[in-house]
């Protein structure tokens, strides 16, 4: 689990400020912290760009990975040793806006002048707080499709053209549904579609689990499904003032969802390593699971995955399937850069922040293959690449963009409160121990959070 900041820690953060040795690299370089491993070269080619285009000015990157970011982010915001400037997450950035952790970029000059208009539709203005102030400049973007294991595929007889057309719906999953039973396989060689098959001892489980999906909204896990059915989380997004998981469409969809790991199509929790699961990635990988949900930002590591022996998986993209709106959907997702209201060289930290969301950078990490930048040139770059070098069609994920079938990551106040009531309330449906019904009851606890903080 992720630590989290206490107010009354963070509230004394003015104590501390001017009392320690203080963010920066060495030699007084402007500090940056990342946690993707996979996209620090192209970071290293900005900063080495960026160096060149101001003299004077170097960048000093820390790549931390995401198991141990936030904690040790956290720890740096008390003992002020924090970076200048840090990838931020939606799933954060609500909190740190909260506790005042954070600079806003419109008062610094070399970021006061962002415009929402360049990068994609509706990404900057996720970053803005109830103030109206910039707290982060887009640097990428993300939705979810599905990953599949081809081989698994040719062995069912499945055409991945199929995949396209797929709908869901809760009552009986749709053709969707039938495409994961169908995959499924038991220790005998028997198909979850087929008599006698054996749901306690699966060998292949047609679709993936990400966990219970208490900790980011069901990005990966159940959001594809809960979007495409017409729920959203709160009254409005971003801010907003009542949660709604109390709703019908929003219980039926999960109970739907989590039946799955009881007729033996997804792993249970205890199959993927219960709190410390393993990710979708490795479940195909491993040939615990044919096909699974996951974002953008793992389309490089997909693409890199080899079997035992060594050989290279073929792996394919589809998009979520169609819900009962007659839609698909996706989350969207974004990252940010955001300067920490300890840097003692602001400006400076700016000017990383403003070159980093400039097209120059961006399109250096387009290039890359890595993800989508926040800017439409650099997203176009990322396209090109996987095409060429990967021969991977990453339209599934653009796609929804295009179409207009996105909907936000839900960003509220009390961030990590609503985590810390969520996450184990979910795990516990997952694992069974629990009713769908519990919902409510958690509903009631989350709207009482949004009373604590008017």
């Amino acid at each position: 689990m992720i630590k989290q900041l206490t107010a009354a820690a963070i509230l004394g953060l003015g104590l501390l400020t001017g009392c320690g040795s203080g963010p920066g690299g060495e030699d007084g370089a402007i500090e940056y912290w990342l946690w993707d491993s996979a996209q620090q070269p192209g970071y290293q080619k900005c900063a080495d760009a960026f160096a060149q285009e101001n003299p004077g000015l170097r960048v000093h990157i820390s790549q931390v990975g995401w198991n141990d970011y936030w904690s040790k982010l956290t720890a740096g915001f008390i003992a002020d040793t924090a970076p200048d400037v840090f990838t931020d997450h939606l799933s954060k950035f609500a909190q740190y806006v909260d506790l005042k952790v954070l600079r806003p970029l419109d008062d610094l000059g070399p970021t006061s002048d962002i415009s929402d208009g360049d990068y994609q539709q509706g990404l900057a203005e996720l970053w803005k707080g109830k103030d109206g102030k910039r707290y982060g400049a887009p640097k990428d973007w993300d939705t979810i499709a599905l990953f599949y294991d081809a081989a698994a595929l040719r062995a069912a007889g499945v055409d991945p053209a199929t995949l396209r057309d797929l709908t869901w719906n809760p009552r009986d999953g749709g053709t969707f549904e039938k495409l994961v039973a169908h995959l499924t396989i038991d220790e005998k060689g028997v198909r979850g579609d087929q008599p006698g098959f054996d749901r306690n001892r699966v060998k292949l489980h047609g679709l993936a689990a990400e966990g219970s999906g208490g900790a980011g909204w069901g990005q990966t896990q159940w959001s594809a499904f809960t979007g495409s059915a017409g729920w959203q989380a709160t009254d409005r997004n971003p801010w907003g003032t009542t949660f709604n998981l109390d709703q019908r469409p929003f219980q039926e969809t999960l109970s739907w969802y989590f039946g799955l790991v009881r007729k033996g199509f997804m792993p249970t929790y205890a199959e993927i390593g219960g709190a410390n699961s393993v990710g979708t990635d490795k479940q195909i990988q491993s040939g615990i699971s044919a096909m699974g949900l996951s974002g953008s930002w793992m389309i490089s590591t997909f693409s890199n995955l080899t079997d035992g022996a060594g050989k290279k998986l073929e792996i394919g993209i589809a998009p979520t399937p169609i819900g009962p709106t007659g839609k698909r959907a996706s989350m969207f997702n974004g990252l940010a850069d955001s300067v920490t209201k300890f840097s003692k060289q602001p400006d400076n930290a700016a000017k990383w922040v403003r070159f980093m969301s400039g097209e120059r950078c961006q399109n250096i990490i387009g290039e890359s293959g890595v993800v989508f930048p926040a800017r439409p040139s650099g997203t176009e770059l990322a396209v090109a690449f996987n095409k060429t070098k990967r021969n991977l069609d990453v339209t599934p994920f653009t796609d929804q963009v295009k179409d207009g079938t996105t909907f936000l990551f839900p960003v509220t106040t009390n961030a990590a409160d609503i985590v810390a009531l969520m996450n184990p309330r979910m795990d516990a449906i997952y694992i069974g121990s629990e009713p769908v019904s519990s919902l409510t009851k958690l509903n009631k606890q989350l709207n009482e959070l949004f009373k604590v903080a008017q």
